[in-house]
C-alpha cells in the first residue's frame, strides 16, 4: 500500500465529496438540534450548538477543499500528497464525530457518525499510503484522542460559561474556553509533524500536551466545584498529562529522532 498513488486519488475523490457529506449533514441537522436542546430544557447548549455546528461546517467543507489539492498531488505523484491528506482527514474526523453528542444526548439520529468513519478510514489509508511506522501510527493515534477531548473541553467551556452563577468559575471558563481549542489545533499540528517525521514534531508534541493541560484542569476541576462530581472535562487534561510524561521519556525522544532522520 505505500507510495499507491492511485488508491490515494480515490481516497481523495472520496475525502472531497465527504467534504460535501459534511455540508448537507450539518446543514440539515443544524437547526433541529438547535430547536431540540432548547425543547429539552437546554438554551445553553443551543447557543453552544449554534456556534459550534457552525465552526465544524466550516472546517470540514474547507477539508474536503483541501481535498482537491491532494487529489492533484496524487495524479501528479508529489510526495506532499499523503501528508496534506492525513491534515484533511485530522479536520474531517471531528466534523464528524463531535455533532453526534448534542444529537444523541436529546435522542437524535446521529447522521455525521458516517463522515466521522469515512474520515477514519482516510486517516489511516494515508498514513498507511505514507509508509508510516507502526509506533508513529500508535502515537498518532493516542494524540489524536487527546485532540478531539481538548476540542470537546473548549465546547463544554462555553456551555458552562452560560450557566454558572459563580463569578471565578465563569472567569475560569472564559480563560480555559480558547486555551483548549488552541490546543486541539496544536495538537493537529503535532499529528502532521510526526507522522511526515519533521524535526520540529518533538516541542510541538510538548507544547500541545501542555496546552491541554492549563487549558483542561483549571476548567475540570472549576466543573466539579460546581457539579460536586467527577468532570469529563478532565480526561483530556490527564491523557495528555500521560503523552507530556511519554514524550519526556528518553527512548520516546530517540524514537522521534530516529523517524525524522530515516
Amino acid at each position: 500500500m505505500k507510495g499507491n498513488t492511485k488508491l490515494g486519488a480515490v481516497l481523495a475523490v472520496l475525502g472531497i465529496l465527504t467534504g460535501f457529506l459534511v455540508l448537507f449533514l450539518l446543514a440539515s441537522t443544524y437547526m433541529p438540534i438547535v430547536e431540540g436542546k432548547i425543547l429539552d430544557g437546554r438554551p445553553d447548549e443551543a447557543i453552544t450548538v449554534r456556534i459550534v455546528h457552525a465552526l465544524l461546517g466550516w472546517a470540514g467543507m474547507a477539508a474536503g477543499a483541501l481535498w482537491v489539492a491532494v487529489l492533484y498531488g496524487f495524479l501528479t505523484k508529489k510526495e506532499w500528497a499523503w501528508g496534506w491528506g492525513v491534515v484533511a482527514a485530522t479536520a474531517q474526523i471531528l466534523a464528524g464525530f463531535f455533532p453526534m453528542i448534542p444529537a444523541a444526548s436529546i435522542r437524535m439520529p446521529t447522521p455525521t457518525i458516517w463522515v466521522f468513519l469515512i474520515a477514519f478510514a482516510l486517516w489511516f489509508g494515508m498514513l498507511f499510503i505514507g509508509g508510516v511506522k507502526k509506533q508513529i501510527i500508535a502515537l498518532a493515534f493516542v494524540s489524536g484522542l487527546a485532540y478531539v477531548l481538548t476540542f470537546i473541553d473548549g465546547v463544554g467551556s462555553i456551555s458552562r460559561y452560560q450557566t454558572s452563577d459563580n463569578s471565578f468559575a465563569i472567569g475560569m471558563y472564559a480563560m480555559g474556553q480558547m486555551i483548549n481549542w488552541l490546543g486541539a489545533i496544536v495538537w493537529a499540528v503535532f499529528i502532521y509533524a510526526l507522522v511526515k517525521g519533521k524535526t520540529w514534531a518533538y516541542p510541538v508534541g510538548l507544547f500541545a500536551a501542555s496546552m491541554s493541560i492549563f487549558g483542561g484542569y483549571p476548567v475540570g476541576l472549576t466543573d466539579i466545584f460546581q457539579i460536586g462530581r467527577f468532570s469529563m472535562f478532565l480526561v483530556a487534561p490527564v491523557m495528555s498529562t500521560g503523552l507530556l510524561a511519554y514524550l519526556l521519556l528518553p527512548g520516546t525522544r530517540k524514537m522521534l529522532e530516529k523517524w525524522a532522520a530515516g
